[in-house]
């Protein structure tokens, strides 16, 4: 069974905000205050090793299970964010951003694919599993997703060949150390409890829960009256906090997926239980400059809502960098340098 060593330390907010990663395994995690730790410049203190195993060369085909009762507006916006990967926009793009990741290769020199589609959905709107998640509730709703049938046929399938399954719980759910400690994971199924051997990843709406936690910049920290001025929140370019809160952790897990689906292949330190993978290194960096609470030189949309990356549908997304092992530093597409 995963065991995930977590170190949680909140501090009461300052005038400026800074962040820190503060989970390790297979977590996206939340941040605290008064610290930083984030590579925007190269460094030599990442110790970021190929440990051999598998990463994600052959198409993906993502599924995703929408757990709970979703806005069909919230849906749209986080299934064109998917279909960007893949698909022409102006620079810089979702796709100029998942070219970093197709950087890492597997130990043929195989790199990890660029084509990445939506090939299904699942909608569990009568919460099969409760309202309250444990981690491993997340392979048991993956079960339910495969098994459930629509016209006498799967609801989604089995796919162990190049299948990727996405967890999407809604802002009434709650998740075991979601808002404490995470704000979302990536592991794969037990062939025991799923059938089969894939990977997945979760991630919770934190509109409703804590997203001054997890939807940071779009929300502050210190919740409460109004964030004051420099606090470095910005609007959304998508309208809703949760929703594009979210947008930003599933680009971080989905990186992480592709260059270490088994826990086996691209991360830092000496425990796989317990990793740092390509996106912890670059939390809370969105452009050039980034560190102690600025996210860094970004874009604003005509109603002056920040963004660093253009999509499918004139849609606007604010994306974390992610670790460039060319570079040996963060980078996205809208660096300055």
């Amino acid at each position: 069974m995963m065991k995930n060593q977590i170190l949680l330390a909140l501090v009461l907010y300052t005038s400026l905000f800074h962040f820190l990663e503060i989970s390790s395994g297979q977590n996206h995690p939340i941040y605290s205050f008064n610290q930083q730790k984030n590579h925007e410049g190269s460094s030599n203190l990442i110790d970021l090793k190929y440990h051999l195993g598998p990463v994600l060369t052959s198409p993906i085909n993502i599924y995703i299970i929408w757990y709970g009762k979703w806005d069909p507006n919230h849906q749209s916006t986080i299934r064109d964010f998917i279909s960007s990967i893949s698909s022409p926009a102006p620079s810089p793009s979702v796709a100029d951003w998942w070219r970093t990741v197709t950087l890492y290769t597997d130990q043929t020199g195989s790199n990890v694919t660029r084509n990445v589609a939506l090939s299904g959905q699942f909608s569990d709107r009568a919460y099969s599993h409760g309202k309250s998640l444990t981690r491993l509730s997340m392979q048991s709703i993956i079960k339910n997703a495969v098994i459930s049938s629509s016209s006498g046929r799967p609801a989604l399938p089995l796919n162990y060949s190049n299948g990727l399954y996405l967890v999407l719980t809604s802002p009434d759910v709650q998740v075991q150390d979601f808002c404490r400690a995470v704000c979302g994971f990536h592991y794969f199924t037990y062939a025991s409890v799923a059938g089969a051997t894939v990977p997945y990843a979760w991630i919770g709406n934190s509109g409703a829960q804590c997203p001054g936690m997890c939807a940071y910049p779009f929300a502050w920290p210190g919740g409460g009256p109004p964030p004051p001025t420099g606090s470095g929140v910005m609007g959304p370019p998508n309208g809703d906090p949760g929703t594009d809160g979210m947008i930003s952790v599933i680009a971080h897990e989905l990186a992480e997926v592709a260059t270490n689906p088994l826990i086996n292949a691209w991360y830092a330190g000496d425990d796989p239980l317990a990793p740092n993978e390509i996106g912890d290194f670059c939390l809370g960096v969105y452009g050039s400059g980034a560190g102690g609470g600025y996210a860094g030189a970004v874009g604003k949309d005509s109603k002056g809502n920040g963004f660093n990356l253009n999509g499918v549908k004139v849609r606007k997304y604010l994306v974390q960098w992610v670790w460039d092992p060319v570079r040996g530093r963060c980078f996205g597409p809208n660096a300055l340098d």
